[in-house]
Formats: C-alpha cells, sequence, structure tokens
C-alpha cells in the first residue's frame, strides 16, 4: 500500500478520526452496555442483591474484554505501523498471529471459568446472600466468553483495516438482541439473573458471528495459512503496542476486587450494610465506564491515523489528531460531569427504585467518586496516544498509575480514617494524580514530537 494513495494520509485529520471514532464510541459504548442493561433490568426485576451479582461477575467479563483489546489492539496499531512502514508483509503476520493468539486464550479463559467460578466469585467480593444469584448468573455468562475475547479482537482488527460501520454494526446487532431479550426473559419467562445471562451470552454470539463473517473481505491484508502460525518475534514486536489498552481493562478487575472487598468490609459497619455499598459501586463504576468508553473511542478512533502517519514520519498530522482528541474528551467529560453532578437521582432510577439509605448512598457515589471525571478523560487520551506512537513503556505506566498506583493505596488507606465515605473520597484524588502525571509524560512526548518536525 503507497503512502500517498492511503486516505490515512492525505485526508484532512478531522474528518478522519470522524469517520474511525464515531464507529468506534458507538461500538465501545453498545459493547459497554451489555452489563448496564442486564443491571437495569434486573434492578427492577430481582432487586438490588441482583445488581450485586453482576457488580461481582462483572470484572470477568472485562478480563475478558481486557484480552481482546490486547490482542485486537496490538494487531491494529502494528498493522497499520507496518503499512505505513511500507511493510504489508509483516502487516499479514500480525493480523494472522492475532487470530490465533484470540482464540487459544479465550481457551483458556474460559476452562478457569468453568473450575473456578465460586471462589473467583468471592475474590471479587462475593457475600453469602449475593451469592446465588452471583452463581447463577456467572454460570451462564462464562459461556460466553470465548465470543466476547474473539469478537473483541477481531472488531480492532476490522476498524482499523478500514470497515469501521461493520465493527460497529457487529455489537451493535448483539446489544439490540440482549436489550430486547432482557426483559423478556426476566420478566415474561420469570428468569430471573439466569435469563438476563441467556440474552446476555445469545447477543454475545450474533456480535462473534458478524466479526467472524469479515475474514474472507479484508482490505489492507491478505492473510494465507503461514499467518496464522504463531510467530515469537512478531509477537514481541506487537504484543507491547496493546498492553495499555490490557492494562486500562485490568486495573478496572483488580480495583473492583480491592473496592468491593473493602466496601463489604467497612459497609458491614456502618448504616449502610454490606450489599448496598456492594450493589451501588457496581452501578457507579459501569456508568463511569461508559463515559470513559466515549473517550476511549475518541483515541481508539484516532489510533489508526496517528500510528499511520507516526509510522510515515508525517509528525504534524500526529499533533494534530492528538489536539483533536483531547478537545473532544474535554467536551465529554465536562458533560458526563454535569450529570454526575446535578442530575444524580437520574441515574440511580434507572436501575430501579429501593430504599432512603440505597439512594443516598447512590448519590453520594456518583458525586463524590467521579467529581474529577474532566481531568480522568484526559489521562485516557493520553494513555492511547503514547501507544499509538510505539511508546508502550509509558502506555504502561499510565495505565497503571490511576487505578493501581494511585487509587488503591488509597482505598486502603482512607477508609481507615473516614469510613465507608474514605472509598469515595479515593477515586477523584487518584484521578488528580494520574492527571498531572500523564500531563508531564504528554508535554515531554509532544516536545520531542515538534523537535522531529524541524
Amino acid at each position: 500500500m503507497n503512502n500517498s494513495d492511503n486516505s490515512l494520509a492525505t485526508a484532512p485529520i478531522g474528518r478522519l478520526i470522524g469517520k474511525y471514532a464515531v464507529p468506534c464510541v458507538i461500538s465501545l459504548v453498545v459493547n459497554g452496555l451489555y452489563n448496564i442493561v442486564d443491571q437495569i433490568f434486573i434492578g427492577h426485576g430481582v432487586g438490588y442483591l441482583g445488581n450485586s451479582a453482576t457488580n461481582v461477575i462483572f470484572p470477568l467479563t472485562v478480563l475478558c474484554v481486557a484480552f481482546g483489546v490486547l490482542i485486537g489492539d496490538a494487531s491494529a496499531t502494528y498493522m497499520n505501523l507496518k503499512l505505513g512502514e511500507g511493510d504489508p508483509v509483516a502487516a499479514d503476520q500480525g493480523v494472522g498471529n492475532g487470530i490465533t493468539l484470540s482464540v487459544m486464550v479465550s481457551a483458556v479463559l474460559f476452562l478457569m471459568t468453568v473450575f473456578f467460578l465460586k471462589p473467583i466469585a468471592y475474590l471479587f467480593g462475593c457475600t453469602k446472600t449475593v451469592e446465588p444469584y452471583a452463581l447463577g448468573y456467572g454460570s451462564i455468562v462464562m459461556i460466553g466468553f470465548p465470543f466476547v475475547i474473539i469478537a473483541t479482537a477481531l472488531n480492532s482488527m476490522i476498524r482499523a483495516d478500514g470497515s469501521p460501520k461493520l465493527a460497529m454494526a457487529s455489537l451493535v446487532a448483539g446489544a439490540v438482541f440482549n436489550t430486547v431479550a432482557d426483559p423478556v426473559f426476566i420478566f415474561v419467562l420469570k428468569w430471573g439473573v439466569r435469563g438476563a445471562a441467556i440474552a446476555t451470552i445469545i447477543g454475545q454470539f450474533l456480535s462473534f458471528v458478524i466479526s467472524i463473517s469479515y475474514m474472507r473481505r479484508w482490505r489492507s491484508v491478505k492473510l494465507e495459512r503461514k499467518d496464522y502460525k504463531l510467530n515469537g518475534a512478531v509477537l514481541k514486536e506487537m504484543l507491547p503496542l496493546g498492553i495499555a489498552s490490557f492494562i486500562n481493562q485490568m486495573t478496572t478487575v483488580v480495583m473492583t476486587a480491592f473496592i468491593n472487598n473493602t466496601l463489604t468490609r467497612y459497609g458491614g459497619a456502618s448504616k449502610y450494610g454490606t450489599d448496598i455499598p456492594l450493589a451501588v459501586m457496581g452501578i457507579t463504576l459501569k456508568v463511569n465506564q461508559i463515559f470513559l468508553f466515549v473517550v476511549v473511542g475518541i483515541a481508539t478512533g484516532a489510533q489508526p491515523a496517528i500510528s499511520f502517519n507516526y509510522g510515515a514520519k508525517n509528525y504534524g498530522r500526529v499533533l494534530e489528531a492528538l489536539k483533536i482528541c483531547i478537545k473532544s474528551a474535554l467536551v465529554a467529560s465536562a458533560i458526563a460531569f454535569c450529570v454526575f453532578q446535578f442530575a444524580p437521582m437520574s441515574i440511580v432510577r434507572l436501575f430501579g427504585a429501593e430504599s432512603d439509605l440505597y439512594n443516598e448512598f447512590a448519590v453520594m457515589s456518583l458525586r463524590i467518586f467521579l467529581l474529577l471525571c474532566i481531568p480522568d478523560g484526559v489521562q485516557t487520551v493520553a494513555s492511547i496516544f503514547v501507544q499509538a506512537v510505539k511508546k508502550p513503556g509509558q502506555a504502561m505506566v499510565l495505565s497503571l498509575s490511576r487505578q493501581i498506583v494511585f487509587l488503591i493505596p488509597l482505598v486502603l488507606i482512607l477508609p481507615k480514617f473516614m469510613g465507608i465515605t474514605g472509598v469515595l473520597w479515593a477515586g477523584p484524588i487518584a484521578d488528580g494524580m494520574a492527571f498531572v502525571l500523564a500531563s508531564f509524560v504528554l508535554a515531554a512526548d509532544v516536545k520531542e514530537i515538534k523537535r522531529k518536525i524541524r
């Protein structure tokens, strides 16, 4: 593929990012709605114990998405970089290796959940009262894990291959089915949390089928049997390019485990009890994830243009793309901030009316934990940008900083002095600290790229 013939090298950056980012945002938000929709209908049909169950199982789904985006984003970035460098053979190998690896990882994770579902549920904060709901939901949802991993990986590759609308359609189809089937399975057939789980895996299977159908329609690569054979040298260069996306998801898994266990510990000593905070934090984290998916979608949508032009040494276009991403992230973050601070009950009501204590903690959780969502959006853009310009070390640091380096210690320390509200205040403090670190890293990288332009 010749650089001059590629729209990534010649099309206006704003239009180019819009072409990729809009479908990417929709795809990610729709993907995030799988669990949100389950939680909404479970909240109305089962109650907050059912919502607590989805919060306990949620990290397992995120774990699958983490491996999917690790492989998919790595393959996509590697493909665009190699195409930009004029090496289509390496691009073919990156995509083929990514597909094979996604199949292998999906098999391992599925077997892990089959044999260890109960201890994993307790690792993520399950209580005795929540256990029957969590195991009933999780034992069915895990059937869809291979579909999630493979479809997520393919989705990134399809989008980077120049077909963002098909990537979006694969996720939208599954989410629409899940949304329609949830109330039927929960309220009409009276299947409870199991019904929500069945609707979810059928929707995931639909997304998987649509993604697989693209295998014979690649635009930028021509896959042969040899490309599917794992190549150590290719994987060594490719996988670090997806590490930031992987860590962004994995930190959610680790963070959820720490937060859920801390909430049940300090919640038992408060007026809210153990199960209300567990259910509420599930809502808070998932609502925040939807907001972050918008920001991630903007930055990930810009990734093909950033990676291609960085590989082709068109550094002015790289900086222009970064500027558009940051401005867009700030707008999305400001809207989210207004909703979280001024209309939190509108979010709480979506998940079912509960007791005054439940509503009180829910409003407090949304307002405090998500107080600094605006700088969090900028930090997210920074971590994806440094990954796109082939700086996996920096990407790893930024991805780990907010939820692991800063948040988890704060979650463990602050409740000792503030009780259960200390868990909530850990959120904005960690966001602020991570933003400061990301600002320094991003400023240094921009300065370096500007020097290359001269």
